[in-house]
């Protein structure tokens, strides 16, 4: 195959970036891929091994796979791991320790599947008990070492049932108009920003589309977006990781702004895009139809990076088929780059 020569220059992903104490050598961050590797929700040094092998190749901030709270609705799959636990943690201080040797960052994305039936089931006080085990889980991230944490807000899962309407129609304080669905996930960043201290960094995931609605927007304009983000940006949230399908689409009409374009320029928060960055064909096809992509140049993305729509960028697919991405796009020997096949999902290099 034919492999993309960049036209420009790849400073801009390779500058550092701070954030508070967050201090990254780079803009290229892993995003959180679930992998199912953790027996019993237990991380072993393969993981370990499989998360300082991209350290070691230039990837500035590891975002693990989604790591569960203690809480029966938190998992359905028996190999994800857990972020509670002494064998757990354990195992994740272990792969801390190895990304921290590579000289790489890493913070846990901690998540909760979502409710077994309806959001509108959950009664206030078992409400109040997952708020807990977010903070719970939170505060064992910094305890284990890590640099910060992400809170998975995207997606369909738990917390963005409680954004979308057509999840949420509860009556209480947790449902109402956009703003009031916010409820849930402020008193999470608020109890997590409690847990962890003011100066650990916070990194909060949403999406628009959802797991059953590609086409879903939880704001139609810049104003509702702008609405939707100030209690969460007020609440604790450092940085925004705006997870989109496709990194160049614009997100409104009448601008060229992705997602987070727009979140960076209407909360003042630094930013993390994502989608499809470095391939020719989106992850969906991947569940849909079983489909690997090519490589796929990224002056489109630089350009964006240089002029400052968002700070930091997310690679998925590209480092699970190729963990030398970032190594080989520094160095400039882009002809090297792997295509993404459906079998990097089932193996842990």
């Amino acid at each position: 195959m034919t492999h993309p020569q960049s036209a420009r220059s790849v400073q801009a992903l390779f500058q550092p970036f701070d954030a508070g104490s967050l201090s990254l050598s780079n803009r290229v961050v892993m995003a959180p891929m679930t992998r199912q590797f953790s027996p019993e929700g237990v991380p072993g040094s393969n993981v370990a091994a499989y998360y300082r092998h991209r350290a070691e190749n230039s990837v500035g901030l590891i975002v693990t796979e989604g790591t569960v709270i203690d809480h029966p609705d938190a998992s359905n799959q028996q190999n994800v791991p857990h972020l509670y636990g002494e064998a757990a943690l354990a195992g994740w201080k272990h792969a801390v320790d190895e990304v921290h040797a590579a000289g790489g960052k890493i913070i846990p994305q901690i998540w909760h599947m979502g409710a077994r039936g309806q959001v509108n089931d959950y009664t206030e006080q078992e409400v109040a008990e997952l708020v807990r085990q977010f903070a719970a889980s939170a505060a064992a991230a910094k305890q284990a070492g890590f640099d910060g944490i992400e809170l998975h807000g995207a997606h369909e899962y738990l917390i963005d049932q409680f954004f979308w309407a057509q999840t949420n129609t509860r009556t209480d304080r947790y449902g109402g108009d956009l703003v009031k669905r916010t409820r849930f996930a402020v008193e999470v960043i608020e109890a997590c920003r409690e847990a962890v201290g003011s100066d650990f960094p916070i990194v909060f995931r949403f999406s628009q589309w959802k797991g059953s609605d590609y086409k879903a927007k939880l704001a139609q304009t810049p104003e509702e977006l702008e609405r939707f983000l100030k209690p969460l940006s007020e609440a604790g949230v450092d940085i925004f990781h705006c997870s989109t399908r496709r990194f160049w689409e614009p997100e409104f009409e009448g601008s060229d702004l992705n997602l987070a374009g727009w979140t960076k320029k209407l909360s003042g928060k630094p930013t993390i895009t994502v989608g499809s960055v470095g391939l020719d064909g989106e992850f969906t096809s991947l569940f849909s139809e079983g489909k690997g992509a090519g490589v796929s140049g990224i002056d489109d993305l630089l350009e964006r990076l240089d002029r400052g729509e968002f700070d930091l960028v997310a690679i998925g697919r590209a480092l699970l088929a190729d963990p030398a991405w970032a190594s080989k796009v520094e160095e400039g020997r882009l002809n090297e780059l792997v295509a993404f096949s459906p079998e990097a999902v089932r193996t842990l290099n």
